[in-house]
């Protein structure tokens, strides 16, 4: 056995679930390998047939990923609830999140006494109102509006709606690892789209679409965990190849809002098939869990009536906060300082890291990108030095390895120290083989 932990069970149905419990209870951790399946098969005195049908139904639910020559592993975030991560070592700063600073948040407005009752509109109207006016004003159709509680409660309605196990869907490579996690717990396949400076690269969505990719999930700003933001150049081409296939269901991932520091574009204007998702977590508070989604008629109202068959609305009660908060002219004004203070992290920090001689991408949002040759050497060595940051493999498919650095609350003045210690780790770490 290669694990500590005894899997059990004489049928596939037995052994699925002995894994799903021990990884439920931290018996096997995120990334730890799996017995191979001839091994587990005469460990137990079972057909390896039957292990190979157990790792087959543990794959299609997202728990195991497959890992090549290092066989089959369990995935980085699983979709069970399972024991908390481990905390960050007593005094070490905590640059692992990607939330944004509480005290660049605008203070919640009280609630109002009554909420939504049954039979009334799903989208409150002092939202509605408030979400069409900025949406539009970005370039974005808002013919269709519906709320979901939050981007990824968002993207998972959409790809829901359109798409079944065993469709590929096209992600951003390294992107969002919670897209990704979700991408592979709905049993839909991953192709990866490279992604630089400017977001995804346009010769790398053409090719996935071309090879029969049914969907695609793009950042437009803020792109986790590179920072990287379309510009218009950008944006263009994007929605140029995403014209040649207009079979092609379209998500924006406007998770940042406000926060990104740079305008919001849109590839989606005039596609048949499309949904923009814009949550307020970042810029108006993490527990607001509400996030507009406009889309083409069709999309909106699959999103809507399954949304009803469940949960049924998101609380007027939120909804009405953000809109009370969104169209407040001094929660505006904060907003922008809020963005001002996050670029100048943003630059003091890639600054302080150019001065060492290392190269960080990010032009907006909260999340920088460092290229590393071993992740998880930098990582631990950081963690010595009083740093903790996330390793790459969370947000890779095929990309070269890097760390996420979490800056949002990342003091400029802090940012020199910060370098000087990634840039140590770098320099004096054995880098380990394989």
């Amino acid at each position: 056995m290669t694990t500590q932990y005894q899997i059990t069970g004489d049928t596939a149905r037995e052994l699925e679930g002995s894994v799903e419990d021990a990884i439920r209870a931290g018996g096997l951790r995120p990334g730890e390998p799996l017995p191979t399946v001839r091994g587990l098969a005469s460990d137990l005195g079972v057909s390896p047939a039957t292990v190979a049908a157990a790792y087959r139904e543990l794959r299609r639910r997202g728990l195991v990923a497959g890992a090549g020559r290092a066989g089959t592993r369990v995935r980085a975030a699983p979709p069970i609830a399972s024991r908390p991560p481990l905390s960050v070592p007593p005094g070490a700063r905590d640059l692992r999140t990607g939330g944004p600073d509480p005290a660049l948040l605008p203070p919640l407005p009280p609630l109002r006494a009554t909420g939504r009752l049954y039979g009334e509109p799903a989208v409150s109207p002092a939202l509605g109102r408030v979400a069409r006016e900025r949406l539009a004003a970005d370039g974005i159709d808002t013919s269709h509006l519906a709320v979901v509680g939050g981007a990824l409660d968002g993207v998972e309605r959409v790809l829901g709606a359109h798409l079944r196990p065993g469709d590929t869907v096209a992600v951003e490579d390294p992107g969002y690892g919670a897209v990704l996690d979700l991408v592979v717990a709905l049993g839909l396949e991953v192709t990866p789209l490279h992604v630089d400076e400017r977001g995804a690269v346009p010769e790398a969505l053409a090719r996935a679409l071309e090879s029969g990719a049914r969907a695609a999930v793009l950042t437009p700003r803020a792109q986790n965990p590179t920072g990287a933001a379309w510009d218009g150049r950008r944006a263009g081409e994007l929605a140029a190849v995403l014209r040649r296939h207009p079979g092609a269901l379209v998500i924006e991932d406007d998770h940042a809002g406000p926060a990104a520091g740079t305008p919001a574009l849109t590839v989606c204007r005039g596609l048949p098939t499309w949904a923009t998702v814009r949550s307020v977590s970042k810029w108006l508070g993490p527990d607001l869990r509400v996030a507009v989604l406009a889309g083409d008629p069709t999309t909106v109202s699959r999103v809507e009536g399954r949304q009803a068959l469940g949960a049924g609305w998101v609380s007027h009660l939120l909804q009405d906060s953000v809109a009370r908060l969104w169209s407040d002219p001094a929660i505006g004004a904060l907003l922008e300082r809020a963005a001002q203070t996050y670029g100048r992290r943003r630059r003091a920090l890639t600054a302080a890291l150019a001065a060492e001689g290392l190269v960080a991408t990010g032009s907006s949002g909260l999340t920088a990108w460092v290229p590393v040759r071993d992740e998880h050497s930098v990582v631990e060595g950081l963690v010595e030095r009083g740093w903790a940051v996330t390793p790459g493999e969370r947000f890779r498919i095929a990309s070269p390895p890097g760390i996420r650095i979490a800056f949002a609350t990342l003091a400029e003045d802090e940012a020199p120290e910060l370098a000087r210690a990634l840039a140590d780790c770098i320099r004096r770490r054995p880098v380990r083989d394989g």
